[in-house]
């Protein structure tokens, strides 16, 4: 009977791409392994991950895709986690299914999915868990129990700074946002997450030794969780995925590119906020002053606003075609048309890193986006939104060096003088010079870690060499 590893990854495609991306680095390095992947469609648009998949089909075809069916929920709830929770006779119903044919060796579950590690226990079948982010938020998440029961006050009522094990200091105000309110259910929901980790098999992480060292040892070390066992942690990064065509077409790609490539080298600043990063309107005009002002050569990313009826930051809108005069300042596309390029709603970002010409990312810090700029050696100015996105702008910038802030005010604007002041400090100044030889540095890092001998090799061999235990 064939050994097979099941992956249930949480299905915004910022979670998605990286347990994809490791079933494709397992099956690279182990054919033998038959993989299967567990599809959930989302309650709200999270980006489309279909052409991702079609892309994975293509590319991979022996992974086995398969869409759980769709979950229906009374029309007053979106709650991605309610999804996930309704999920489990179906992936009851799947793992049985898949048991039958195949020895399952692993079954790897986003740490969203928590629900179905009752489902896979019941069933006597090992699960590990993979966290999409990077080794630092994992230690806050492990030592997170502890931190809830040595206080009593919510994060954001907080005026200080919490410390972890293997981190930087984090003001209370950066941690993620699920964790703010401790009377919350999300908040729950994590606390009760972090625990059950706890009882996993093992956790694998998307990050690199070299890039989070000390965080990985702290976890390492049961520093983390001082009160109980820690699963081994498997650092196997990074994993991001190819040139893949995530949305727009192929002309708009061959435009940014083609520009691109007629641009003097590291002269660029690159804007771009993932697949949920929705400004106002009043905030683009912003961005548009600071850039025209600061006299440096741009291409950004712009989507449209969010409407009334759209939650910023938490699901996209339709994009509709936009008029780029009216939503920007009166004659700002004349006038910076020789040092700028403004593109609607999506730009293919891993490309765009990899040019010559392009010398800044200003990025959301989302954990792919993190790595991808990593991975192509291209120093960062952090603008988090949402999410964990704060919190891994303070270990960019305190622990892996490899950013600036881009400051906001209390209710998060950017004013067009403080964009300014940060691309001039990137793109003019000795500090962004040193970013810049620094990330190089950690570039030929991640290239080494996936090598053969490197630590994400190692760790994927010590990973697979687990399975045979069960």
């Amino acid at each position: 009977m064939q050994d097979s590893i099941v992956l249930y990854p949480s299905p915004g495609i910022g979670h998605l791409i990286g347990m994809v991306e490791f079933g494709r680095f397992l099956l690279h390095h182990y054919p033998s392994f038959s993989i299967t992947i567990l599809i959930t469609t989302p309650p709200t648009n999270l980006g489309s991950t279909a052409p991702y998949i079609r892309h994975i089909s293509t590319k991979t075809p022996s992974i086995i895709i398969h869409h759980l069916p769709i979950i229906s929920l009374p029309p007053s709830s979106t709650l991605l986690l309610e999804i996930l929770h309704l999920n489990n006779p179906n992936v009851h119903h799947i793992l049985n299914t898949i048991s039958l044919t195949t020895n399952i060796r692993a079954f790897i579950i986003d740490f969203f999915c928590t629900p179905a590690l009752d489902v896979a226990t019941s069933l006597n079948i090992p699960t590990y868990y993979f966290f999409p982010s990077g080794g630092a938020g994992l230690a806050v998440l492990l030592h997170f129990p502890i931190i809830h029961n040595t206080t009593t006050k919510s994060f954001i009522d907080l005026n200080t700074h919490i410390y972890f094990p293997g981190v930087p200091p984090i003001p209370a105000s950066d941690m993620p946002e699920p964790l703010l309110d401790r009377t919350s259910s999300p908040y729950q929901y994590f606390l009760d997450m972090a625990t059950h980790m706890q009882k996993s098999k093992g956790i694998i992480v998307n990050t690199f030794e070299a890039l989070e060292a000390r965080a990985i040892k702290a976890i390492s070390d049961g520093i983390c969780i001082p009160n109980g066992p820690t699963p081994p942690v498997y650092a196997i990064g990074p994993l991001i995925a190819d040139n893949y065509q995530t949305g727009g077409a192929d002309d708009d790609a061959a435009k940014c590119l083609t520009w691109l490539n007629s641009q003097p080298s590291r002269s660029v600043i690159f804007l771009s906020f993932g697949s949920l990063g929705l400004f106002s309107a009043a905030q683009l005009k912003e961005i548009a002053i600071g850039l025209e002002n600061s006299g440096h050569r741009f291409l950004w990313v712009l989507r449209s606003p969010p409407t009334e009826d759209t939650s910023k930051h938490l699901e996209v809108p339709p994009d509709p075609i936009l008029n780029l005069d009216d939503l920007l300042p009166e004659g700002f596309m004349e006038r910076t048309k020789d040092r700028g390029l403004v593109v609607q709603s999506w730009a293919p970002q891993i490309a765009v890193l990899s040019r010559e010409s392009v010398g800044a990312f200003v990025t959301h810090c989302g954990w792919n986006s993190v790595l991808e700029a990593v991975c192509a050696g291209v120093p960062m100015i952090g603008w988090p939104l949402y999410a964990e996105q704060r919190m891994n702008r303070v270990f960019l910038l305190e622990e892996m060096k490899l950013a600036i802030p881009m400051d906001d005010s209390k209710d998060g604007f950017v004013s067009s003088t403080e964009v300014e002041k940060r691309v001039r400090q990137m793109m003019d100044s000795e500090e962004g010079k040193a970013l810049r030889e620094r990330v190089m540095v950690m570039r030929d890092a991640a290239m080494a870690a996936k090598s053969e001998g490197g630590s994400s090799r190692v760790g994927l061999a010590k990973l697979a060499e687990s399975w045979n235990r069960y």
